[in-house]
């Protein structure tokens, strides 16, 4: 299995990573979640191992990501907090399972013993899974904004929008796992739409960005967007 072992701390994300190659799997250790969701997109992971205090973007919201949920990888959660309470609110965002620290390694073992045959079963049924990422995405040229946290604030196009995100050409190089708040209208005359991302990747045709708790009616005006957009590609 390809476990994703997301862990702040740098020795124990080394022994985490240790006994997994040793019980035969392969594993990459990042230290934030927001590293995590740049895994998401350059890996093909079969289960990710998720410590909930992260600093920055913590595990929990990054349980709630539209991105994660969609990829439906099994997540298992571990926290040094441990209480029902955190247990129950990390298996309701979607967890598999949930751990408390100190890792006990031969529990992890039974855990992704009982999820490897899941991840062989969702292998499959992604080779057999057309990719409709565009079918679900708008094209355009509208002007938009990203808002860091640092105040600092960059001016581009945004070219692309979706559900879970979106890509835009902005007038500046952005540092990797940049955190803005994203603000762009559509074109349907309402206000403007301003939410969270994340940076995810730079293409060449622009920076990629994940969404982060999209507000609903913003994501009814963006479908709408999509539908009408994809009635305009059909007419043509």
């Amino acid at each position: 299995m390809r476990v994703l072992v997301v862990e702040d701390q740098l020795d124990l994300g080394e022994v985490l990573r240790d006994f997994l190659v040793e019980l035969g799997h392969h594993a990459l250790v990042v230290h934030t979640a927001e590293a995590a969701l740049a895994s998401l997109q350059s890996e093909r992971l079969d289960a990710i191992l998720l410590d909930v205090q992260l600093p920055g973007m913590s595990g929990l919201d990054f349980l709630q990501l539209r991105p994660v949920r969609a990829l439906g990888v099994p997540i298992v959660a571990v926290s040094g907090v441990v209480n029902e309470s955190q247990a129950r609110e990390c298996l309701r965002l979607g967890a598999a399972d949930f751990m408390g620290k100190p890792v006990q390694l031969e529990r992890l073992n039974e855990v992704l013993t009982f999820l490897e045959p899941h991840a062989m079963a969702r292998g499959a049924e992604l080779e057999r899974r057309p990719d409709k990422r565009r079918s679900t995405r708008a094209r355009l040229s509208i002007p938009a904004r990203l808002r860091e946290y640092n105040g600092r604030e960059h001016h581009g196009t945004l070219v692309e929008v979706g559900l879970s995100g979106m890509k835009a050409r902005f007038d500046a190089a952005l540092d990797s796992d940049t955190i803005g708040k994203a603000i762009f209208t559509p074109p349907d005359g309402g206000a403007p739409i301003e939410v969270i991302s994340i940076l995810l990747r730079v293409d060449a045709d622009g920076q990629a960005f994940t969404f982060v708790r999209l507000d609903p009616h913003d994501a009814d005006r963006l479908r709408g967007l999509i539908r009408r957009t994809s009635a305009a590609g059909r007419a043509v």
